[in-house]
């Protein structure tokens, strides 16, 4: 053959060699928490692992796994640092010891396909329970044909357990774990969901929606307020979860939905109305500029030309606020200031037909109260976050008084809570901003429909918003031709005084 060795160059293919010498490295693991945490399995594992290595005199070079690892796909980290050891590693591991095969992946095909990649670099899978000499073909076909019938084994398991689920979840019992705002708890033996402390919280996120029509930014702001930080994309799932309402939705309902035992944390009323509110708000989504005391409107106008929702934005050089359409093309556009004189003076001819609906005015005076109450609540939970957040900054300086830190590390931190304060801060100043503060909702006797165009002007962004949304619920239709703006839908009660100024409802 040495007469051939200047042609060794152009040889195709690659000789596998099996890694020489005793090295080897344990991998144990266990499918739950439950498991892991009451060591179930992972002693007794590691124990027949150990000894089949002293047995046939393999080195350990390290032991992975220890915890719990789901089967189901091989992105496990534990499972994947071990790969990438054996395969890096400077002294050549020549096995991966396991208990069985279904402790090595239950994937089926995919593990196949790993032990083949690792018998490539020399590296074999050895079962302690299910020993097969993996060298030879045969021993190769019986290795496979294990991790097979492992993965059947694992759908069979799995088929049951789901079924278990399906039964549970149709009589109302929630078998996974719960949405934010609810905890797991077990009294004498007996599963149950229980609202925490995040509740409160969590509901408000329903009513910020629903009665001051919030925008997600302004959610989330509020939430960090109040000590919960969460994401725009968090909100909106969370508004949509109709487990909050008391209703179940699942995959292995098959389409289907069914009433919890659980505690409802707004009634199916609420959850509808806000889930209605938001179809709407993506039915005519818009790039909207962030909110705007100058522009309580913005959401609530639709150009009649085009049926499209209308935006503001400021024009800096004269510093007045317009409003226009958002439709390319399209040239409506007009003055805030003009705009606001048309919807305050509808306010001006609003009445209420008491006769008729004699409890109107008391639900539409509740609207103010509920929100008013909304804000009580907040600012209790913003100004015990607030608490926290100094009580972190005397922490940090007494740190650095000491010496405990140094003074990058203090002034890192001092920026950070200084500015979580800052804004926890501004929250509680626009809480403190609604009708407690104009001291016109302290009974429900106040007459608010006679001052709606008081309220309304003095009012904050919020307040603003608390009218137009109980009044007008579908939102203002603005006509630029004529320069007119007419309701879309009167909320049920209201109506315009004709003598005064007759006004076209647009249907």
């Amino acid at each position: 053959m040495k007469q051939f060795k200047e042609f060794e160059e152009f040889a195709k293919g690659k000789l596998i060699k099996v890694n020489s010498g005793n090295t080897c490295v344990i991998y144990t693991r266990v499918s739950t928490r439950e498991q892991a945490e009451n060591n179930m399995s992972l002693d007794t594992q590691r124990r027949a692992c150990d000894s089949y290595a002293r047995k046939h005199g393999y080195k350990v070079m390290a032991y992975f796994g220890g915890t719990y690892e789901s089967a189901k796909t091989d992105e496990r980290e534990e499972f994947n640092h071990m790969l990438s050891f054996v395969q890096k590693s400077r002294e050549k591991i020549a096995f991966i010891i396991v208990y069985s095969v279904d402790r090595f992946s239950r994937s089926g095909a995919n593990a196949i396909y790993i032990t083949e990649q690792l018998k490539h670099n020399g590296i074999s899978v050895v079962s302690v329970t299910q020993p097969t000499d993996v060298s030879t073909p045969s021993g190769s076909l019986q290795q496979n044909i294990q991790f097979i019938f492992s993965e059947y084994d694992n759908q069979l398991r799995r088929e049951k357990s789901m079924a278990g689920m399906r039964d549970k979840l149709l009589r109302g019992e929630w078998c996974v774990k719960p949405p934010r705002g609810y905890d797991i708890v077990t009294i004498n033996g007996k599963r149950s969901i229980v609202l925490n402390k995040e509740s409160e919280l969590i509901r408000k996120v329903f009513l910020w929606k629903l009665y001051e029509r919030l925008s997600l930014t302004e959610i989330r702001d509020k939430l960090i307020a109040g000590g919960m930080k969460v994401g725009h994309s968090y909100i909106s799932n969370l508004l949509r979860n109709p487990f909050y309402c008391g209703i179940l939705s699942n995959k292995l309902l098959a389409g289907k939905v069914v009433a919890g035992k659980h505690e409802k944390l707004v009634s199916q009323e609420i959850f509808l109305a806000v889930n209605e509110l938001l179809k709407n708000e993506k039915k005519n989504q818009t790039k909207h500029t962030s909110d705007n005391e100058n522009l309580p409107l913005r959401r609530m106008i639709v150009c009649a030309k085009c049926n499209t929702n209308m935006t503001g934005y400021l024009v800096k050089k004269k510093r007045l606020y317009y409003y226009k359409c958002t439709r390319l093309g399209c040239c409506t556009n007009k003055s805030a200031v003009v705009i606001h004189n048309l919807f305050t003076d509808l306010l001006n001819n609003i009445r209420l037909d008491e006769k008729k609906n004699p409890g109107v005015k008391k639900k539409f005076v509740a609207n103010f109260i509920k929100v008013d109450h909304v804000n009580e609540k907040s600012r209790g939970i913003y100004k015990a976050n607030l608490t926290v957040i100094k009580q972190k900054l005397e922490t940090i300086e007494e740190q650095f008084a000491l010496g405990e830190i140094n003074e990058s590390i203090y002034k890192k931190y001092k920026v950070k809570l200084e500015k979580e304060k800052n804004e926890v801060e501004i929250m509680i100043d626009k809480t403190n901003a609604g009708l407690t503060n104009h001291n016109l909702v302290k009974k429900e006797s106040v007459e608010i429909i006679s001052k709606l165009k008081d309220i309304w002007l003095k009012g904050d962004l919020q307040t603003k918003r608390i009218i137009q949304s109980s009044i007008f619920p579908e939102g203002l239709v603005y006509e630029h031709g004529v320069v007119r703006l007419l309701p879309k839908k009167m909320a049920e009660g209201f109506y315009f005084a004709k003598e005064e100024q007759p006004v076209k409802t647009v249907s």
